[in-house]
């Protein structure tokens, strides 16, 4: 089995930004979306939102594709809510955001995740992690030349290990 590390933030909305997952449905959907995408062999890091929207956290195996993984975890979770007889109907829009990360900020993303419904309340977002919709452009940091005769590399890939 291959040695892999691969992160996620991934954010999807209802269709037309429906309302639909109030406290007493929500948890229903989150533990369909959870065990989806478990059976897909991800591990789910975070998971929450607020009435109109999902975001989670996932590290996703690199035998399946992130666009696959989003679309078999929306589907099989609204079709199994669609099928238990609630009086409200399930669907996702098409769109979706997704950011990769590294290990050393998992931490962030999942505080980020985790405090969702605080964050709306107070309007305290960071928007590009709220984004389903394309041509969002590229959150980007500055960036760092290294050259195989700097040594600042090793130390900062060494910090990245888990002791």
């Amino acid at each position: 089995m291959p040695y892999w590390q691969l992160f996620y933030h991934i954010v999807w909305a209802t269709k037309n930004r429906a309302p639909l997952l109030t406290p007493d449905i929500e948890p229903t959907v989150h533990d369909l979306l959870r065990r989806k995408a478990l059976g897909l062999q991800a591990r789910v890091f975070a998971l929450n939102g607020t009435a109109d929207h999902v975001h989670m956290v996932a590290s996703i195996p690199p035998k399946i594709a992130v666009a696959k993984f989003i679309g078999q975890v929306k589907a099989t979770a609204s079709t199994q809510f669609n099928k238990s007889g609630r009086e409200v109907s399930l669907f996702w829009q098409e769109e979706y955001g997704a950011f990769s990360f590294d290990a050393k900020r998992l931490p962030n993303y999942v505080a980020y995740v985790e405090r969702q419904k605080e964050h709306h309340a107070q309007g305290a977002l960071i928007s590009i992690l709220e984004r389903t919709e394309i041509d969002v452009g590229a959150a980007r940091e500055t960036r760092t030349v290294y050259r195989a005769t700097d040594a600042r590399w090793q130390p900062e890939l060494e910090s990245l290990t888990e002791d």
